[in-house]
């Protein structure tokens, strides 16, 4: 029996799992179903998905737990699946729309992965209007990040309805060869920043005199009131920075890019920037209305992409930044400059960082969030950041399965002690797919900072974006029509 070991990232998800912070995440995958599908389509599914044998890694993989010659949990290939847990089926009361959906994926992510399996489960949901129906796909984060996974499940699908007729269920479709490129190039997660920390630290412990000199600059920054650098653990105390407990809320939001790209060109910022800044314009009117609204800004961690100055590669190279929300301003347009500035501030300091001291620095940034999450104080103490905003590019084609169009995907993400709301989004063919995640208790009707999101929208594009064709399209209307 083949093993592989865990990595200490991955063993500390295991060793912080509680029955109030479970380490799993998760896709929410939407399909339309195909023209003239038979009424036992989706019965079909569950049957066939459970009669499968063929599973592959990981989703063959359970722990074996760690013995006194071997410190640290590893992996083991299962060869006997018990397929009726990882497989389910539920249904909502048709027609069931986004709100009936996400309280019960609400529900299906508050439930702990049972450890003894291998440590994903899968859900068939139906009974959506419009023809839709669902897969709720979770993992533990210790098997995958969240990431990793729906770029896994992507690979499982096709570009086409007549390719994707034969294809086997995302637990038994091989895996692609990596190529070279894409082992280079991690996708901008939590996870990632703190892994490729952690892989690159043992490598880089000879460059502690260049680091302290690096870190000497960081704090002569951080003192200068004009330099807009947002600083770690210089975030107001909010309700979004409480203990949490088992329950879970999840909602969604959808906009097309096209629309955000459109508003980021007229303000000349970052796509990226447009999504903190709707983010930022619907916390802060979440929290107005509780009157919950520190007088501070609320500050975001976010994981990005950036290039030391004295890197010529071509892969991606991964950190983390804190940057300002801009919830202490009442006007829409300045907050989104406030944001920019501030991303642009970060990502400057990372980026002006030689590539050695660069690891090292995303490390010590990880590292009190490590801390919190192994000794379980989160929530206690003040909060590195408020919130965790994650952007990923997913596929910009269509997907299918079955010879049902994937319309949707929405990310599922981890909440913890002290960051009880998570934000992650992720684009696919033209639309950029939010999903927020959020303890039920800490925050409660969290579904409203969805749909304030629209308006958040809305409010930046009255602000940045002439409506001469709206006017236009007015007029026209008020002209009589002929006979």
């Amino acid at each position: 029996m083949t093993s592989t070991r865990l990595n200490p990232l991955d063993t500390a998800w295991l060793f912080t799992e509680s029955r109030a912070t479970p380490n799993h995440v998760g896709g929410l995958l939407q399909f339309r179903l195909p023209a003239k599908a038979p009424r036992d389509f989706l019965r079909a599914m569950v049957a066939e998905f459970r009669a499968h044998r063929d599973v592959v890694a990981p989703w063959n993989q359970r722990l074996k737990l760690p013995f006194l010659k071997n410190p640290l949990p590893s992996w083991v290939e299962d060869d006997d699946i018990d397929m009726e847990y990882h497989v389910r089926h539920a249904a909502l009361p048709w027609p069931g729309g986004e709100r009936e959906l996400g309280e019960l994926v609400g529900r299906l992510h508050s439930t702990p992965i049972d450890l003894a399996r291998p440590p994903w489960e899968c859900t068939i949901i139906e009974g959506l209007s419009d023809d839709r129906f669902a897969l709720f796909i979770k993992m533990h984060h210790s098997l995958i990040d969240g990431i990793s996974g729906i770029k896994m499940l992507e690979r499982a699908m096709a570009t086409t309805a007549r390719a994707s007729l034969k294809l086997p269920p995302f637990f038994a479709a091989p895996p692609p060869r990596p190529s070279r490129a894409a082992s280079k190039r991690p996708a901008p997660s939590v996870a990632n920043a703190a892994a490729a920390a952690i892989e690159g630290l043992s490598t880089q412990a000879r460059s502690l005199p260049q680091l302290a000199s690096a870190f000497g600059s960081i704090l002569r920054r951080i003192g200068d009131p004009d330099d807009g650098l947002s600083v770690p653990f210089d975030a107001p105390r909010s309700v979004l920075n409480g203990r949490v407990r088992e329950k879970r809320r999840f909602a969604t939001q959808q906009f097309g890019i096209e629309r955000m790209r459109m508003l980021a060109g007229a303000a000349q910022c970052t796509l990226n920037d447009v999504v903190l800044a709707v983010c930022g314009g619907a916390l802060r009117r979440f929290l107005l209305e509780r009157d919950e609204l520190p007088a501070k800004s609320l500050t975001a961690g976010i994981p990005v992409s950036v290039r030391p100055k004295d890197d010529e590669g071509t892969g991606n190279a991964i950190s983390f930044i804190v940057a300002s929300l801009g919830t202490d301003l009442p006007d829409a347009g300045e907050r989104l400059m406030a944001i920019r500035s501030s991303v642009r501030h970060a990502k400057s300091h990372v980026q002006g960082l030689p590539r050695q001291a660069m690891t090292q620095y995303t490390m010590l940034l990880m590292a009190p969030t490590m801390l919190t999450l192994l000794t379980g104080i989160g929530g206690r103490t003040p909060p590195m950041f408020n919130i965790t905003i994650s952007n990923v590019p997913g596929p910009d084609k269509p997907l299918y399965f079955r010879g049902a169009e994937m319309v949707s995907i929405y990310p599922a993400s981890i909440v913890t002690h002290g960051q009880a709301l998570n934000i992650t989004c992720e684009s696919y063919a033209g639309q950029m797919n939010f999903g927020f995640t959020a303890c039920h208790t800490t925050v409660p009707s969290m579904q409203k900072v969805a749909v304030y999101c629209a308006d958040a929208l809305a409010e930046l594009e009255q602000v940045f974006l002439p409506r001469p064709a709206a006017k236009k399209r007015a007029s026209r209307k008020k002209k009589p029509q002929p006979a």
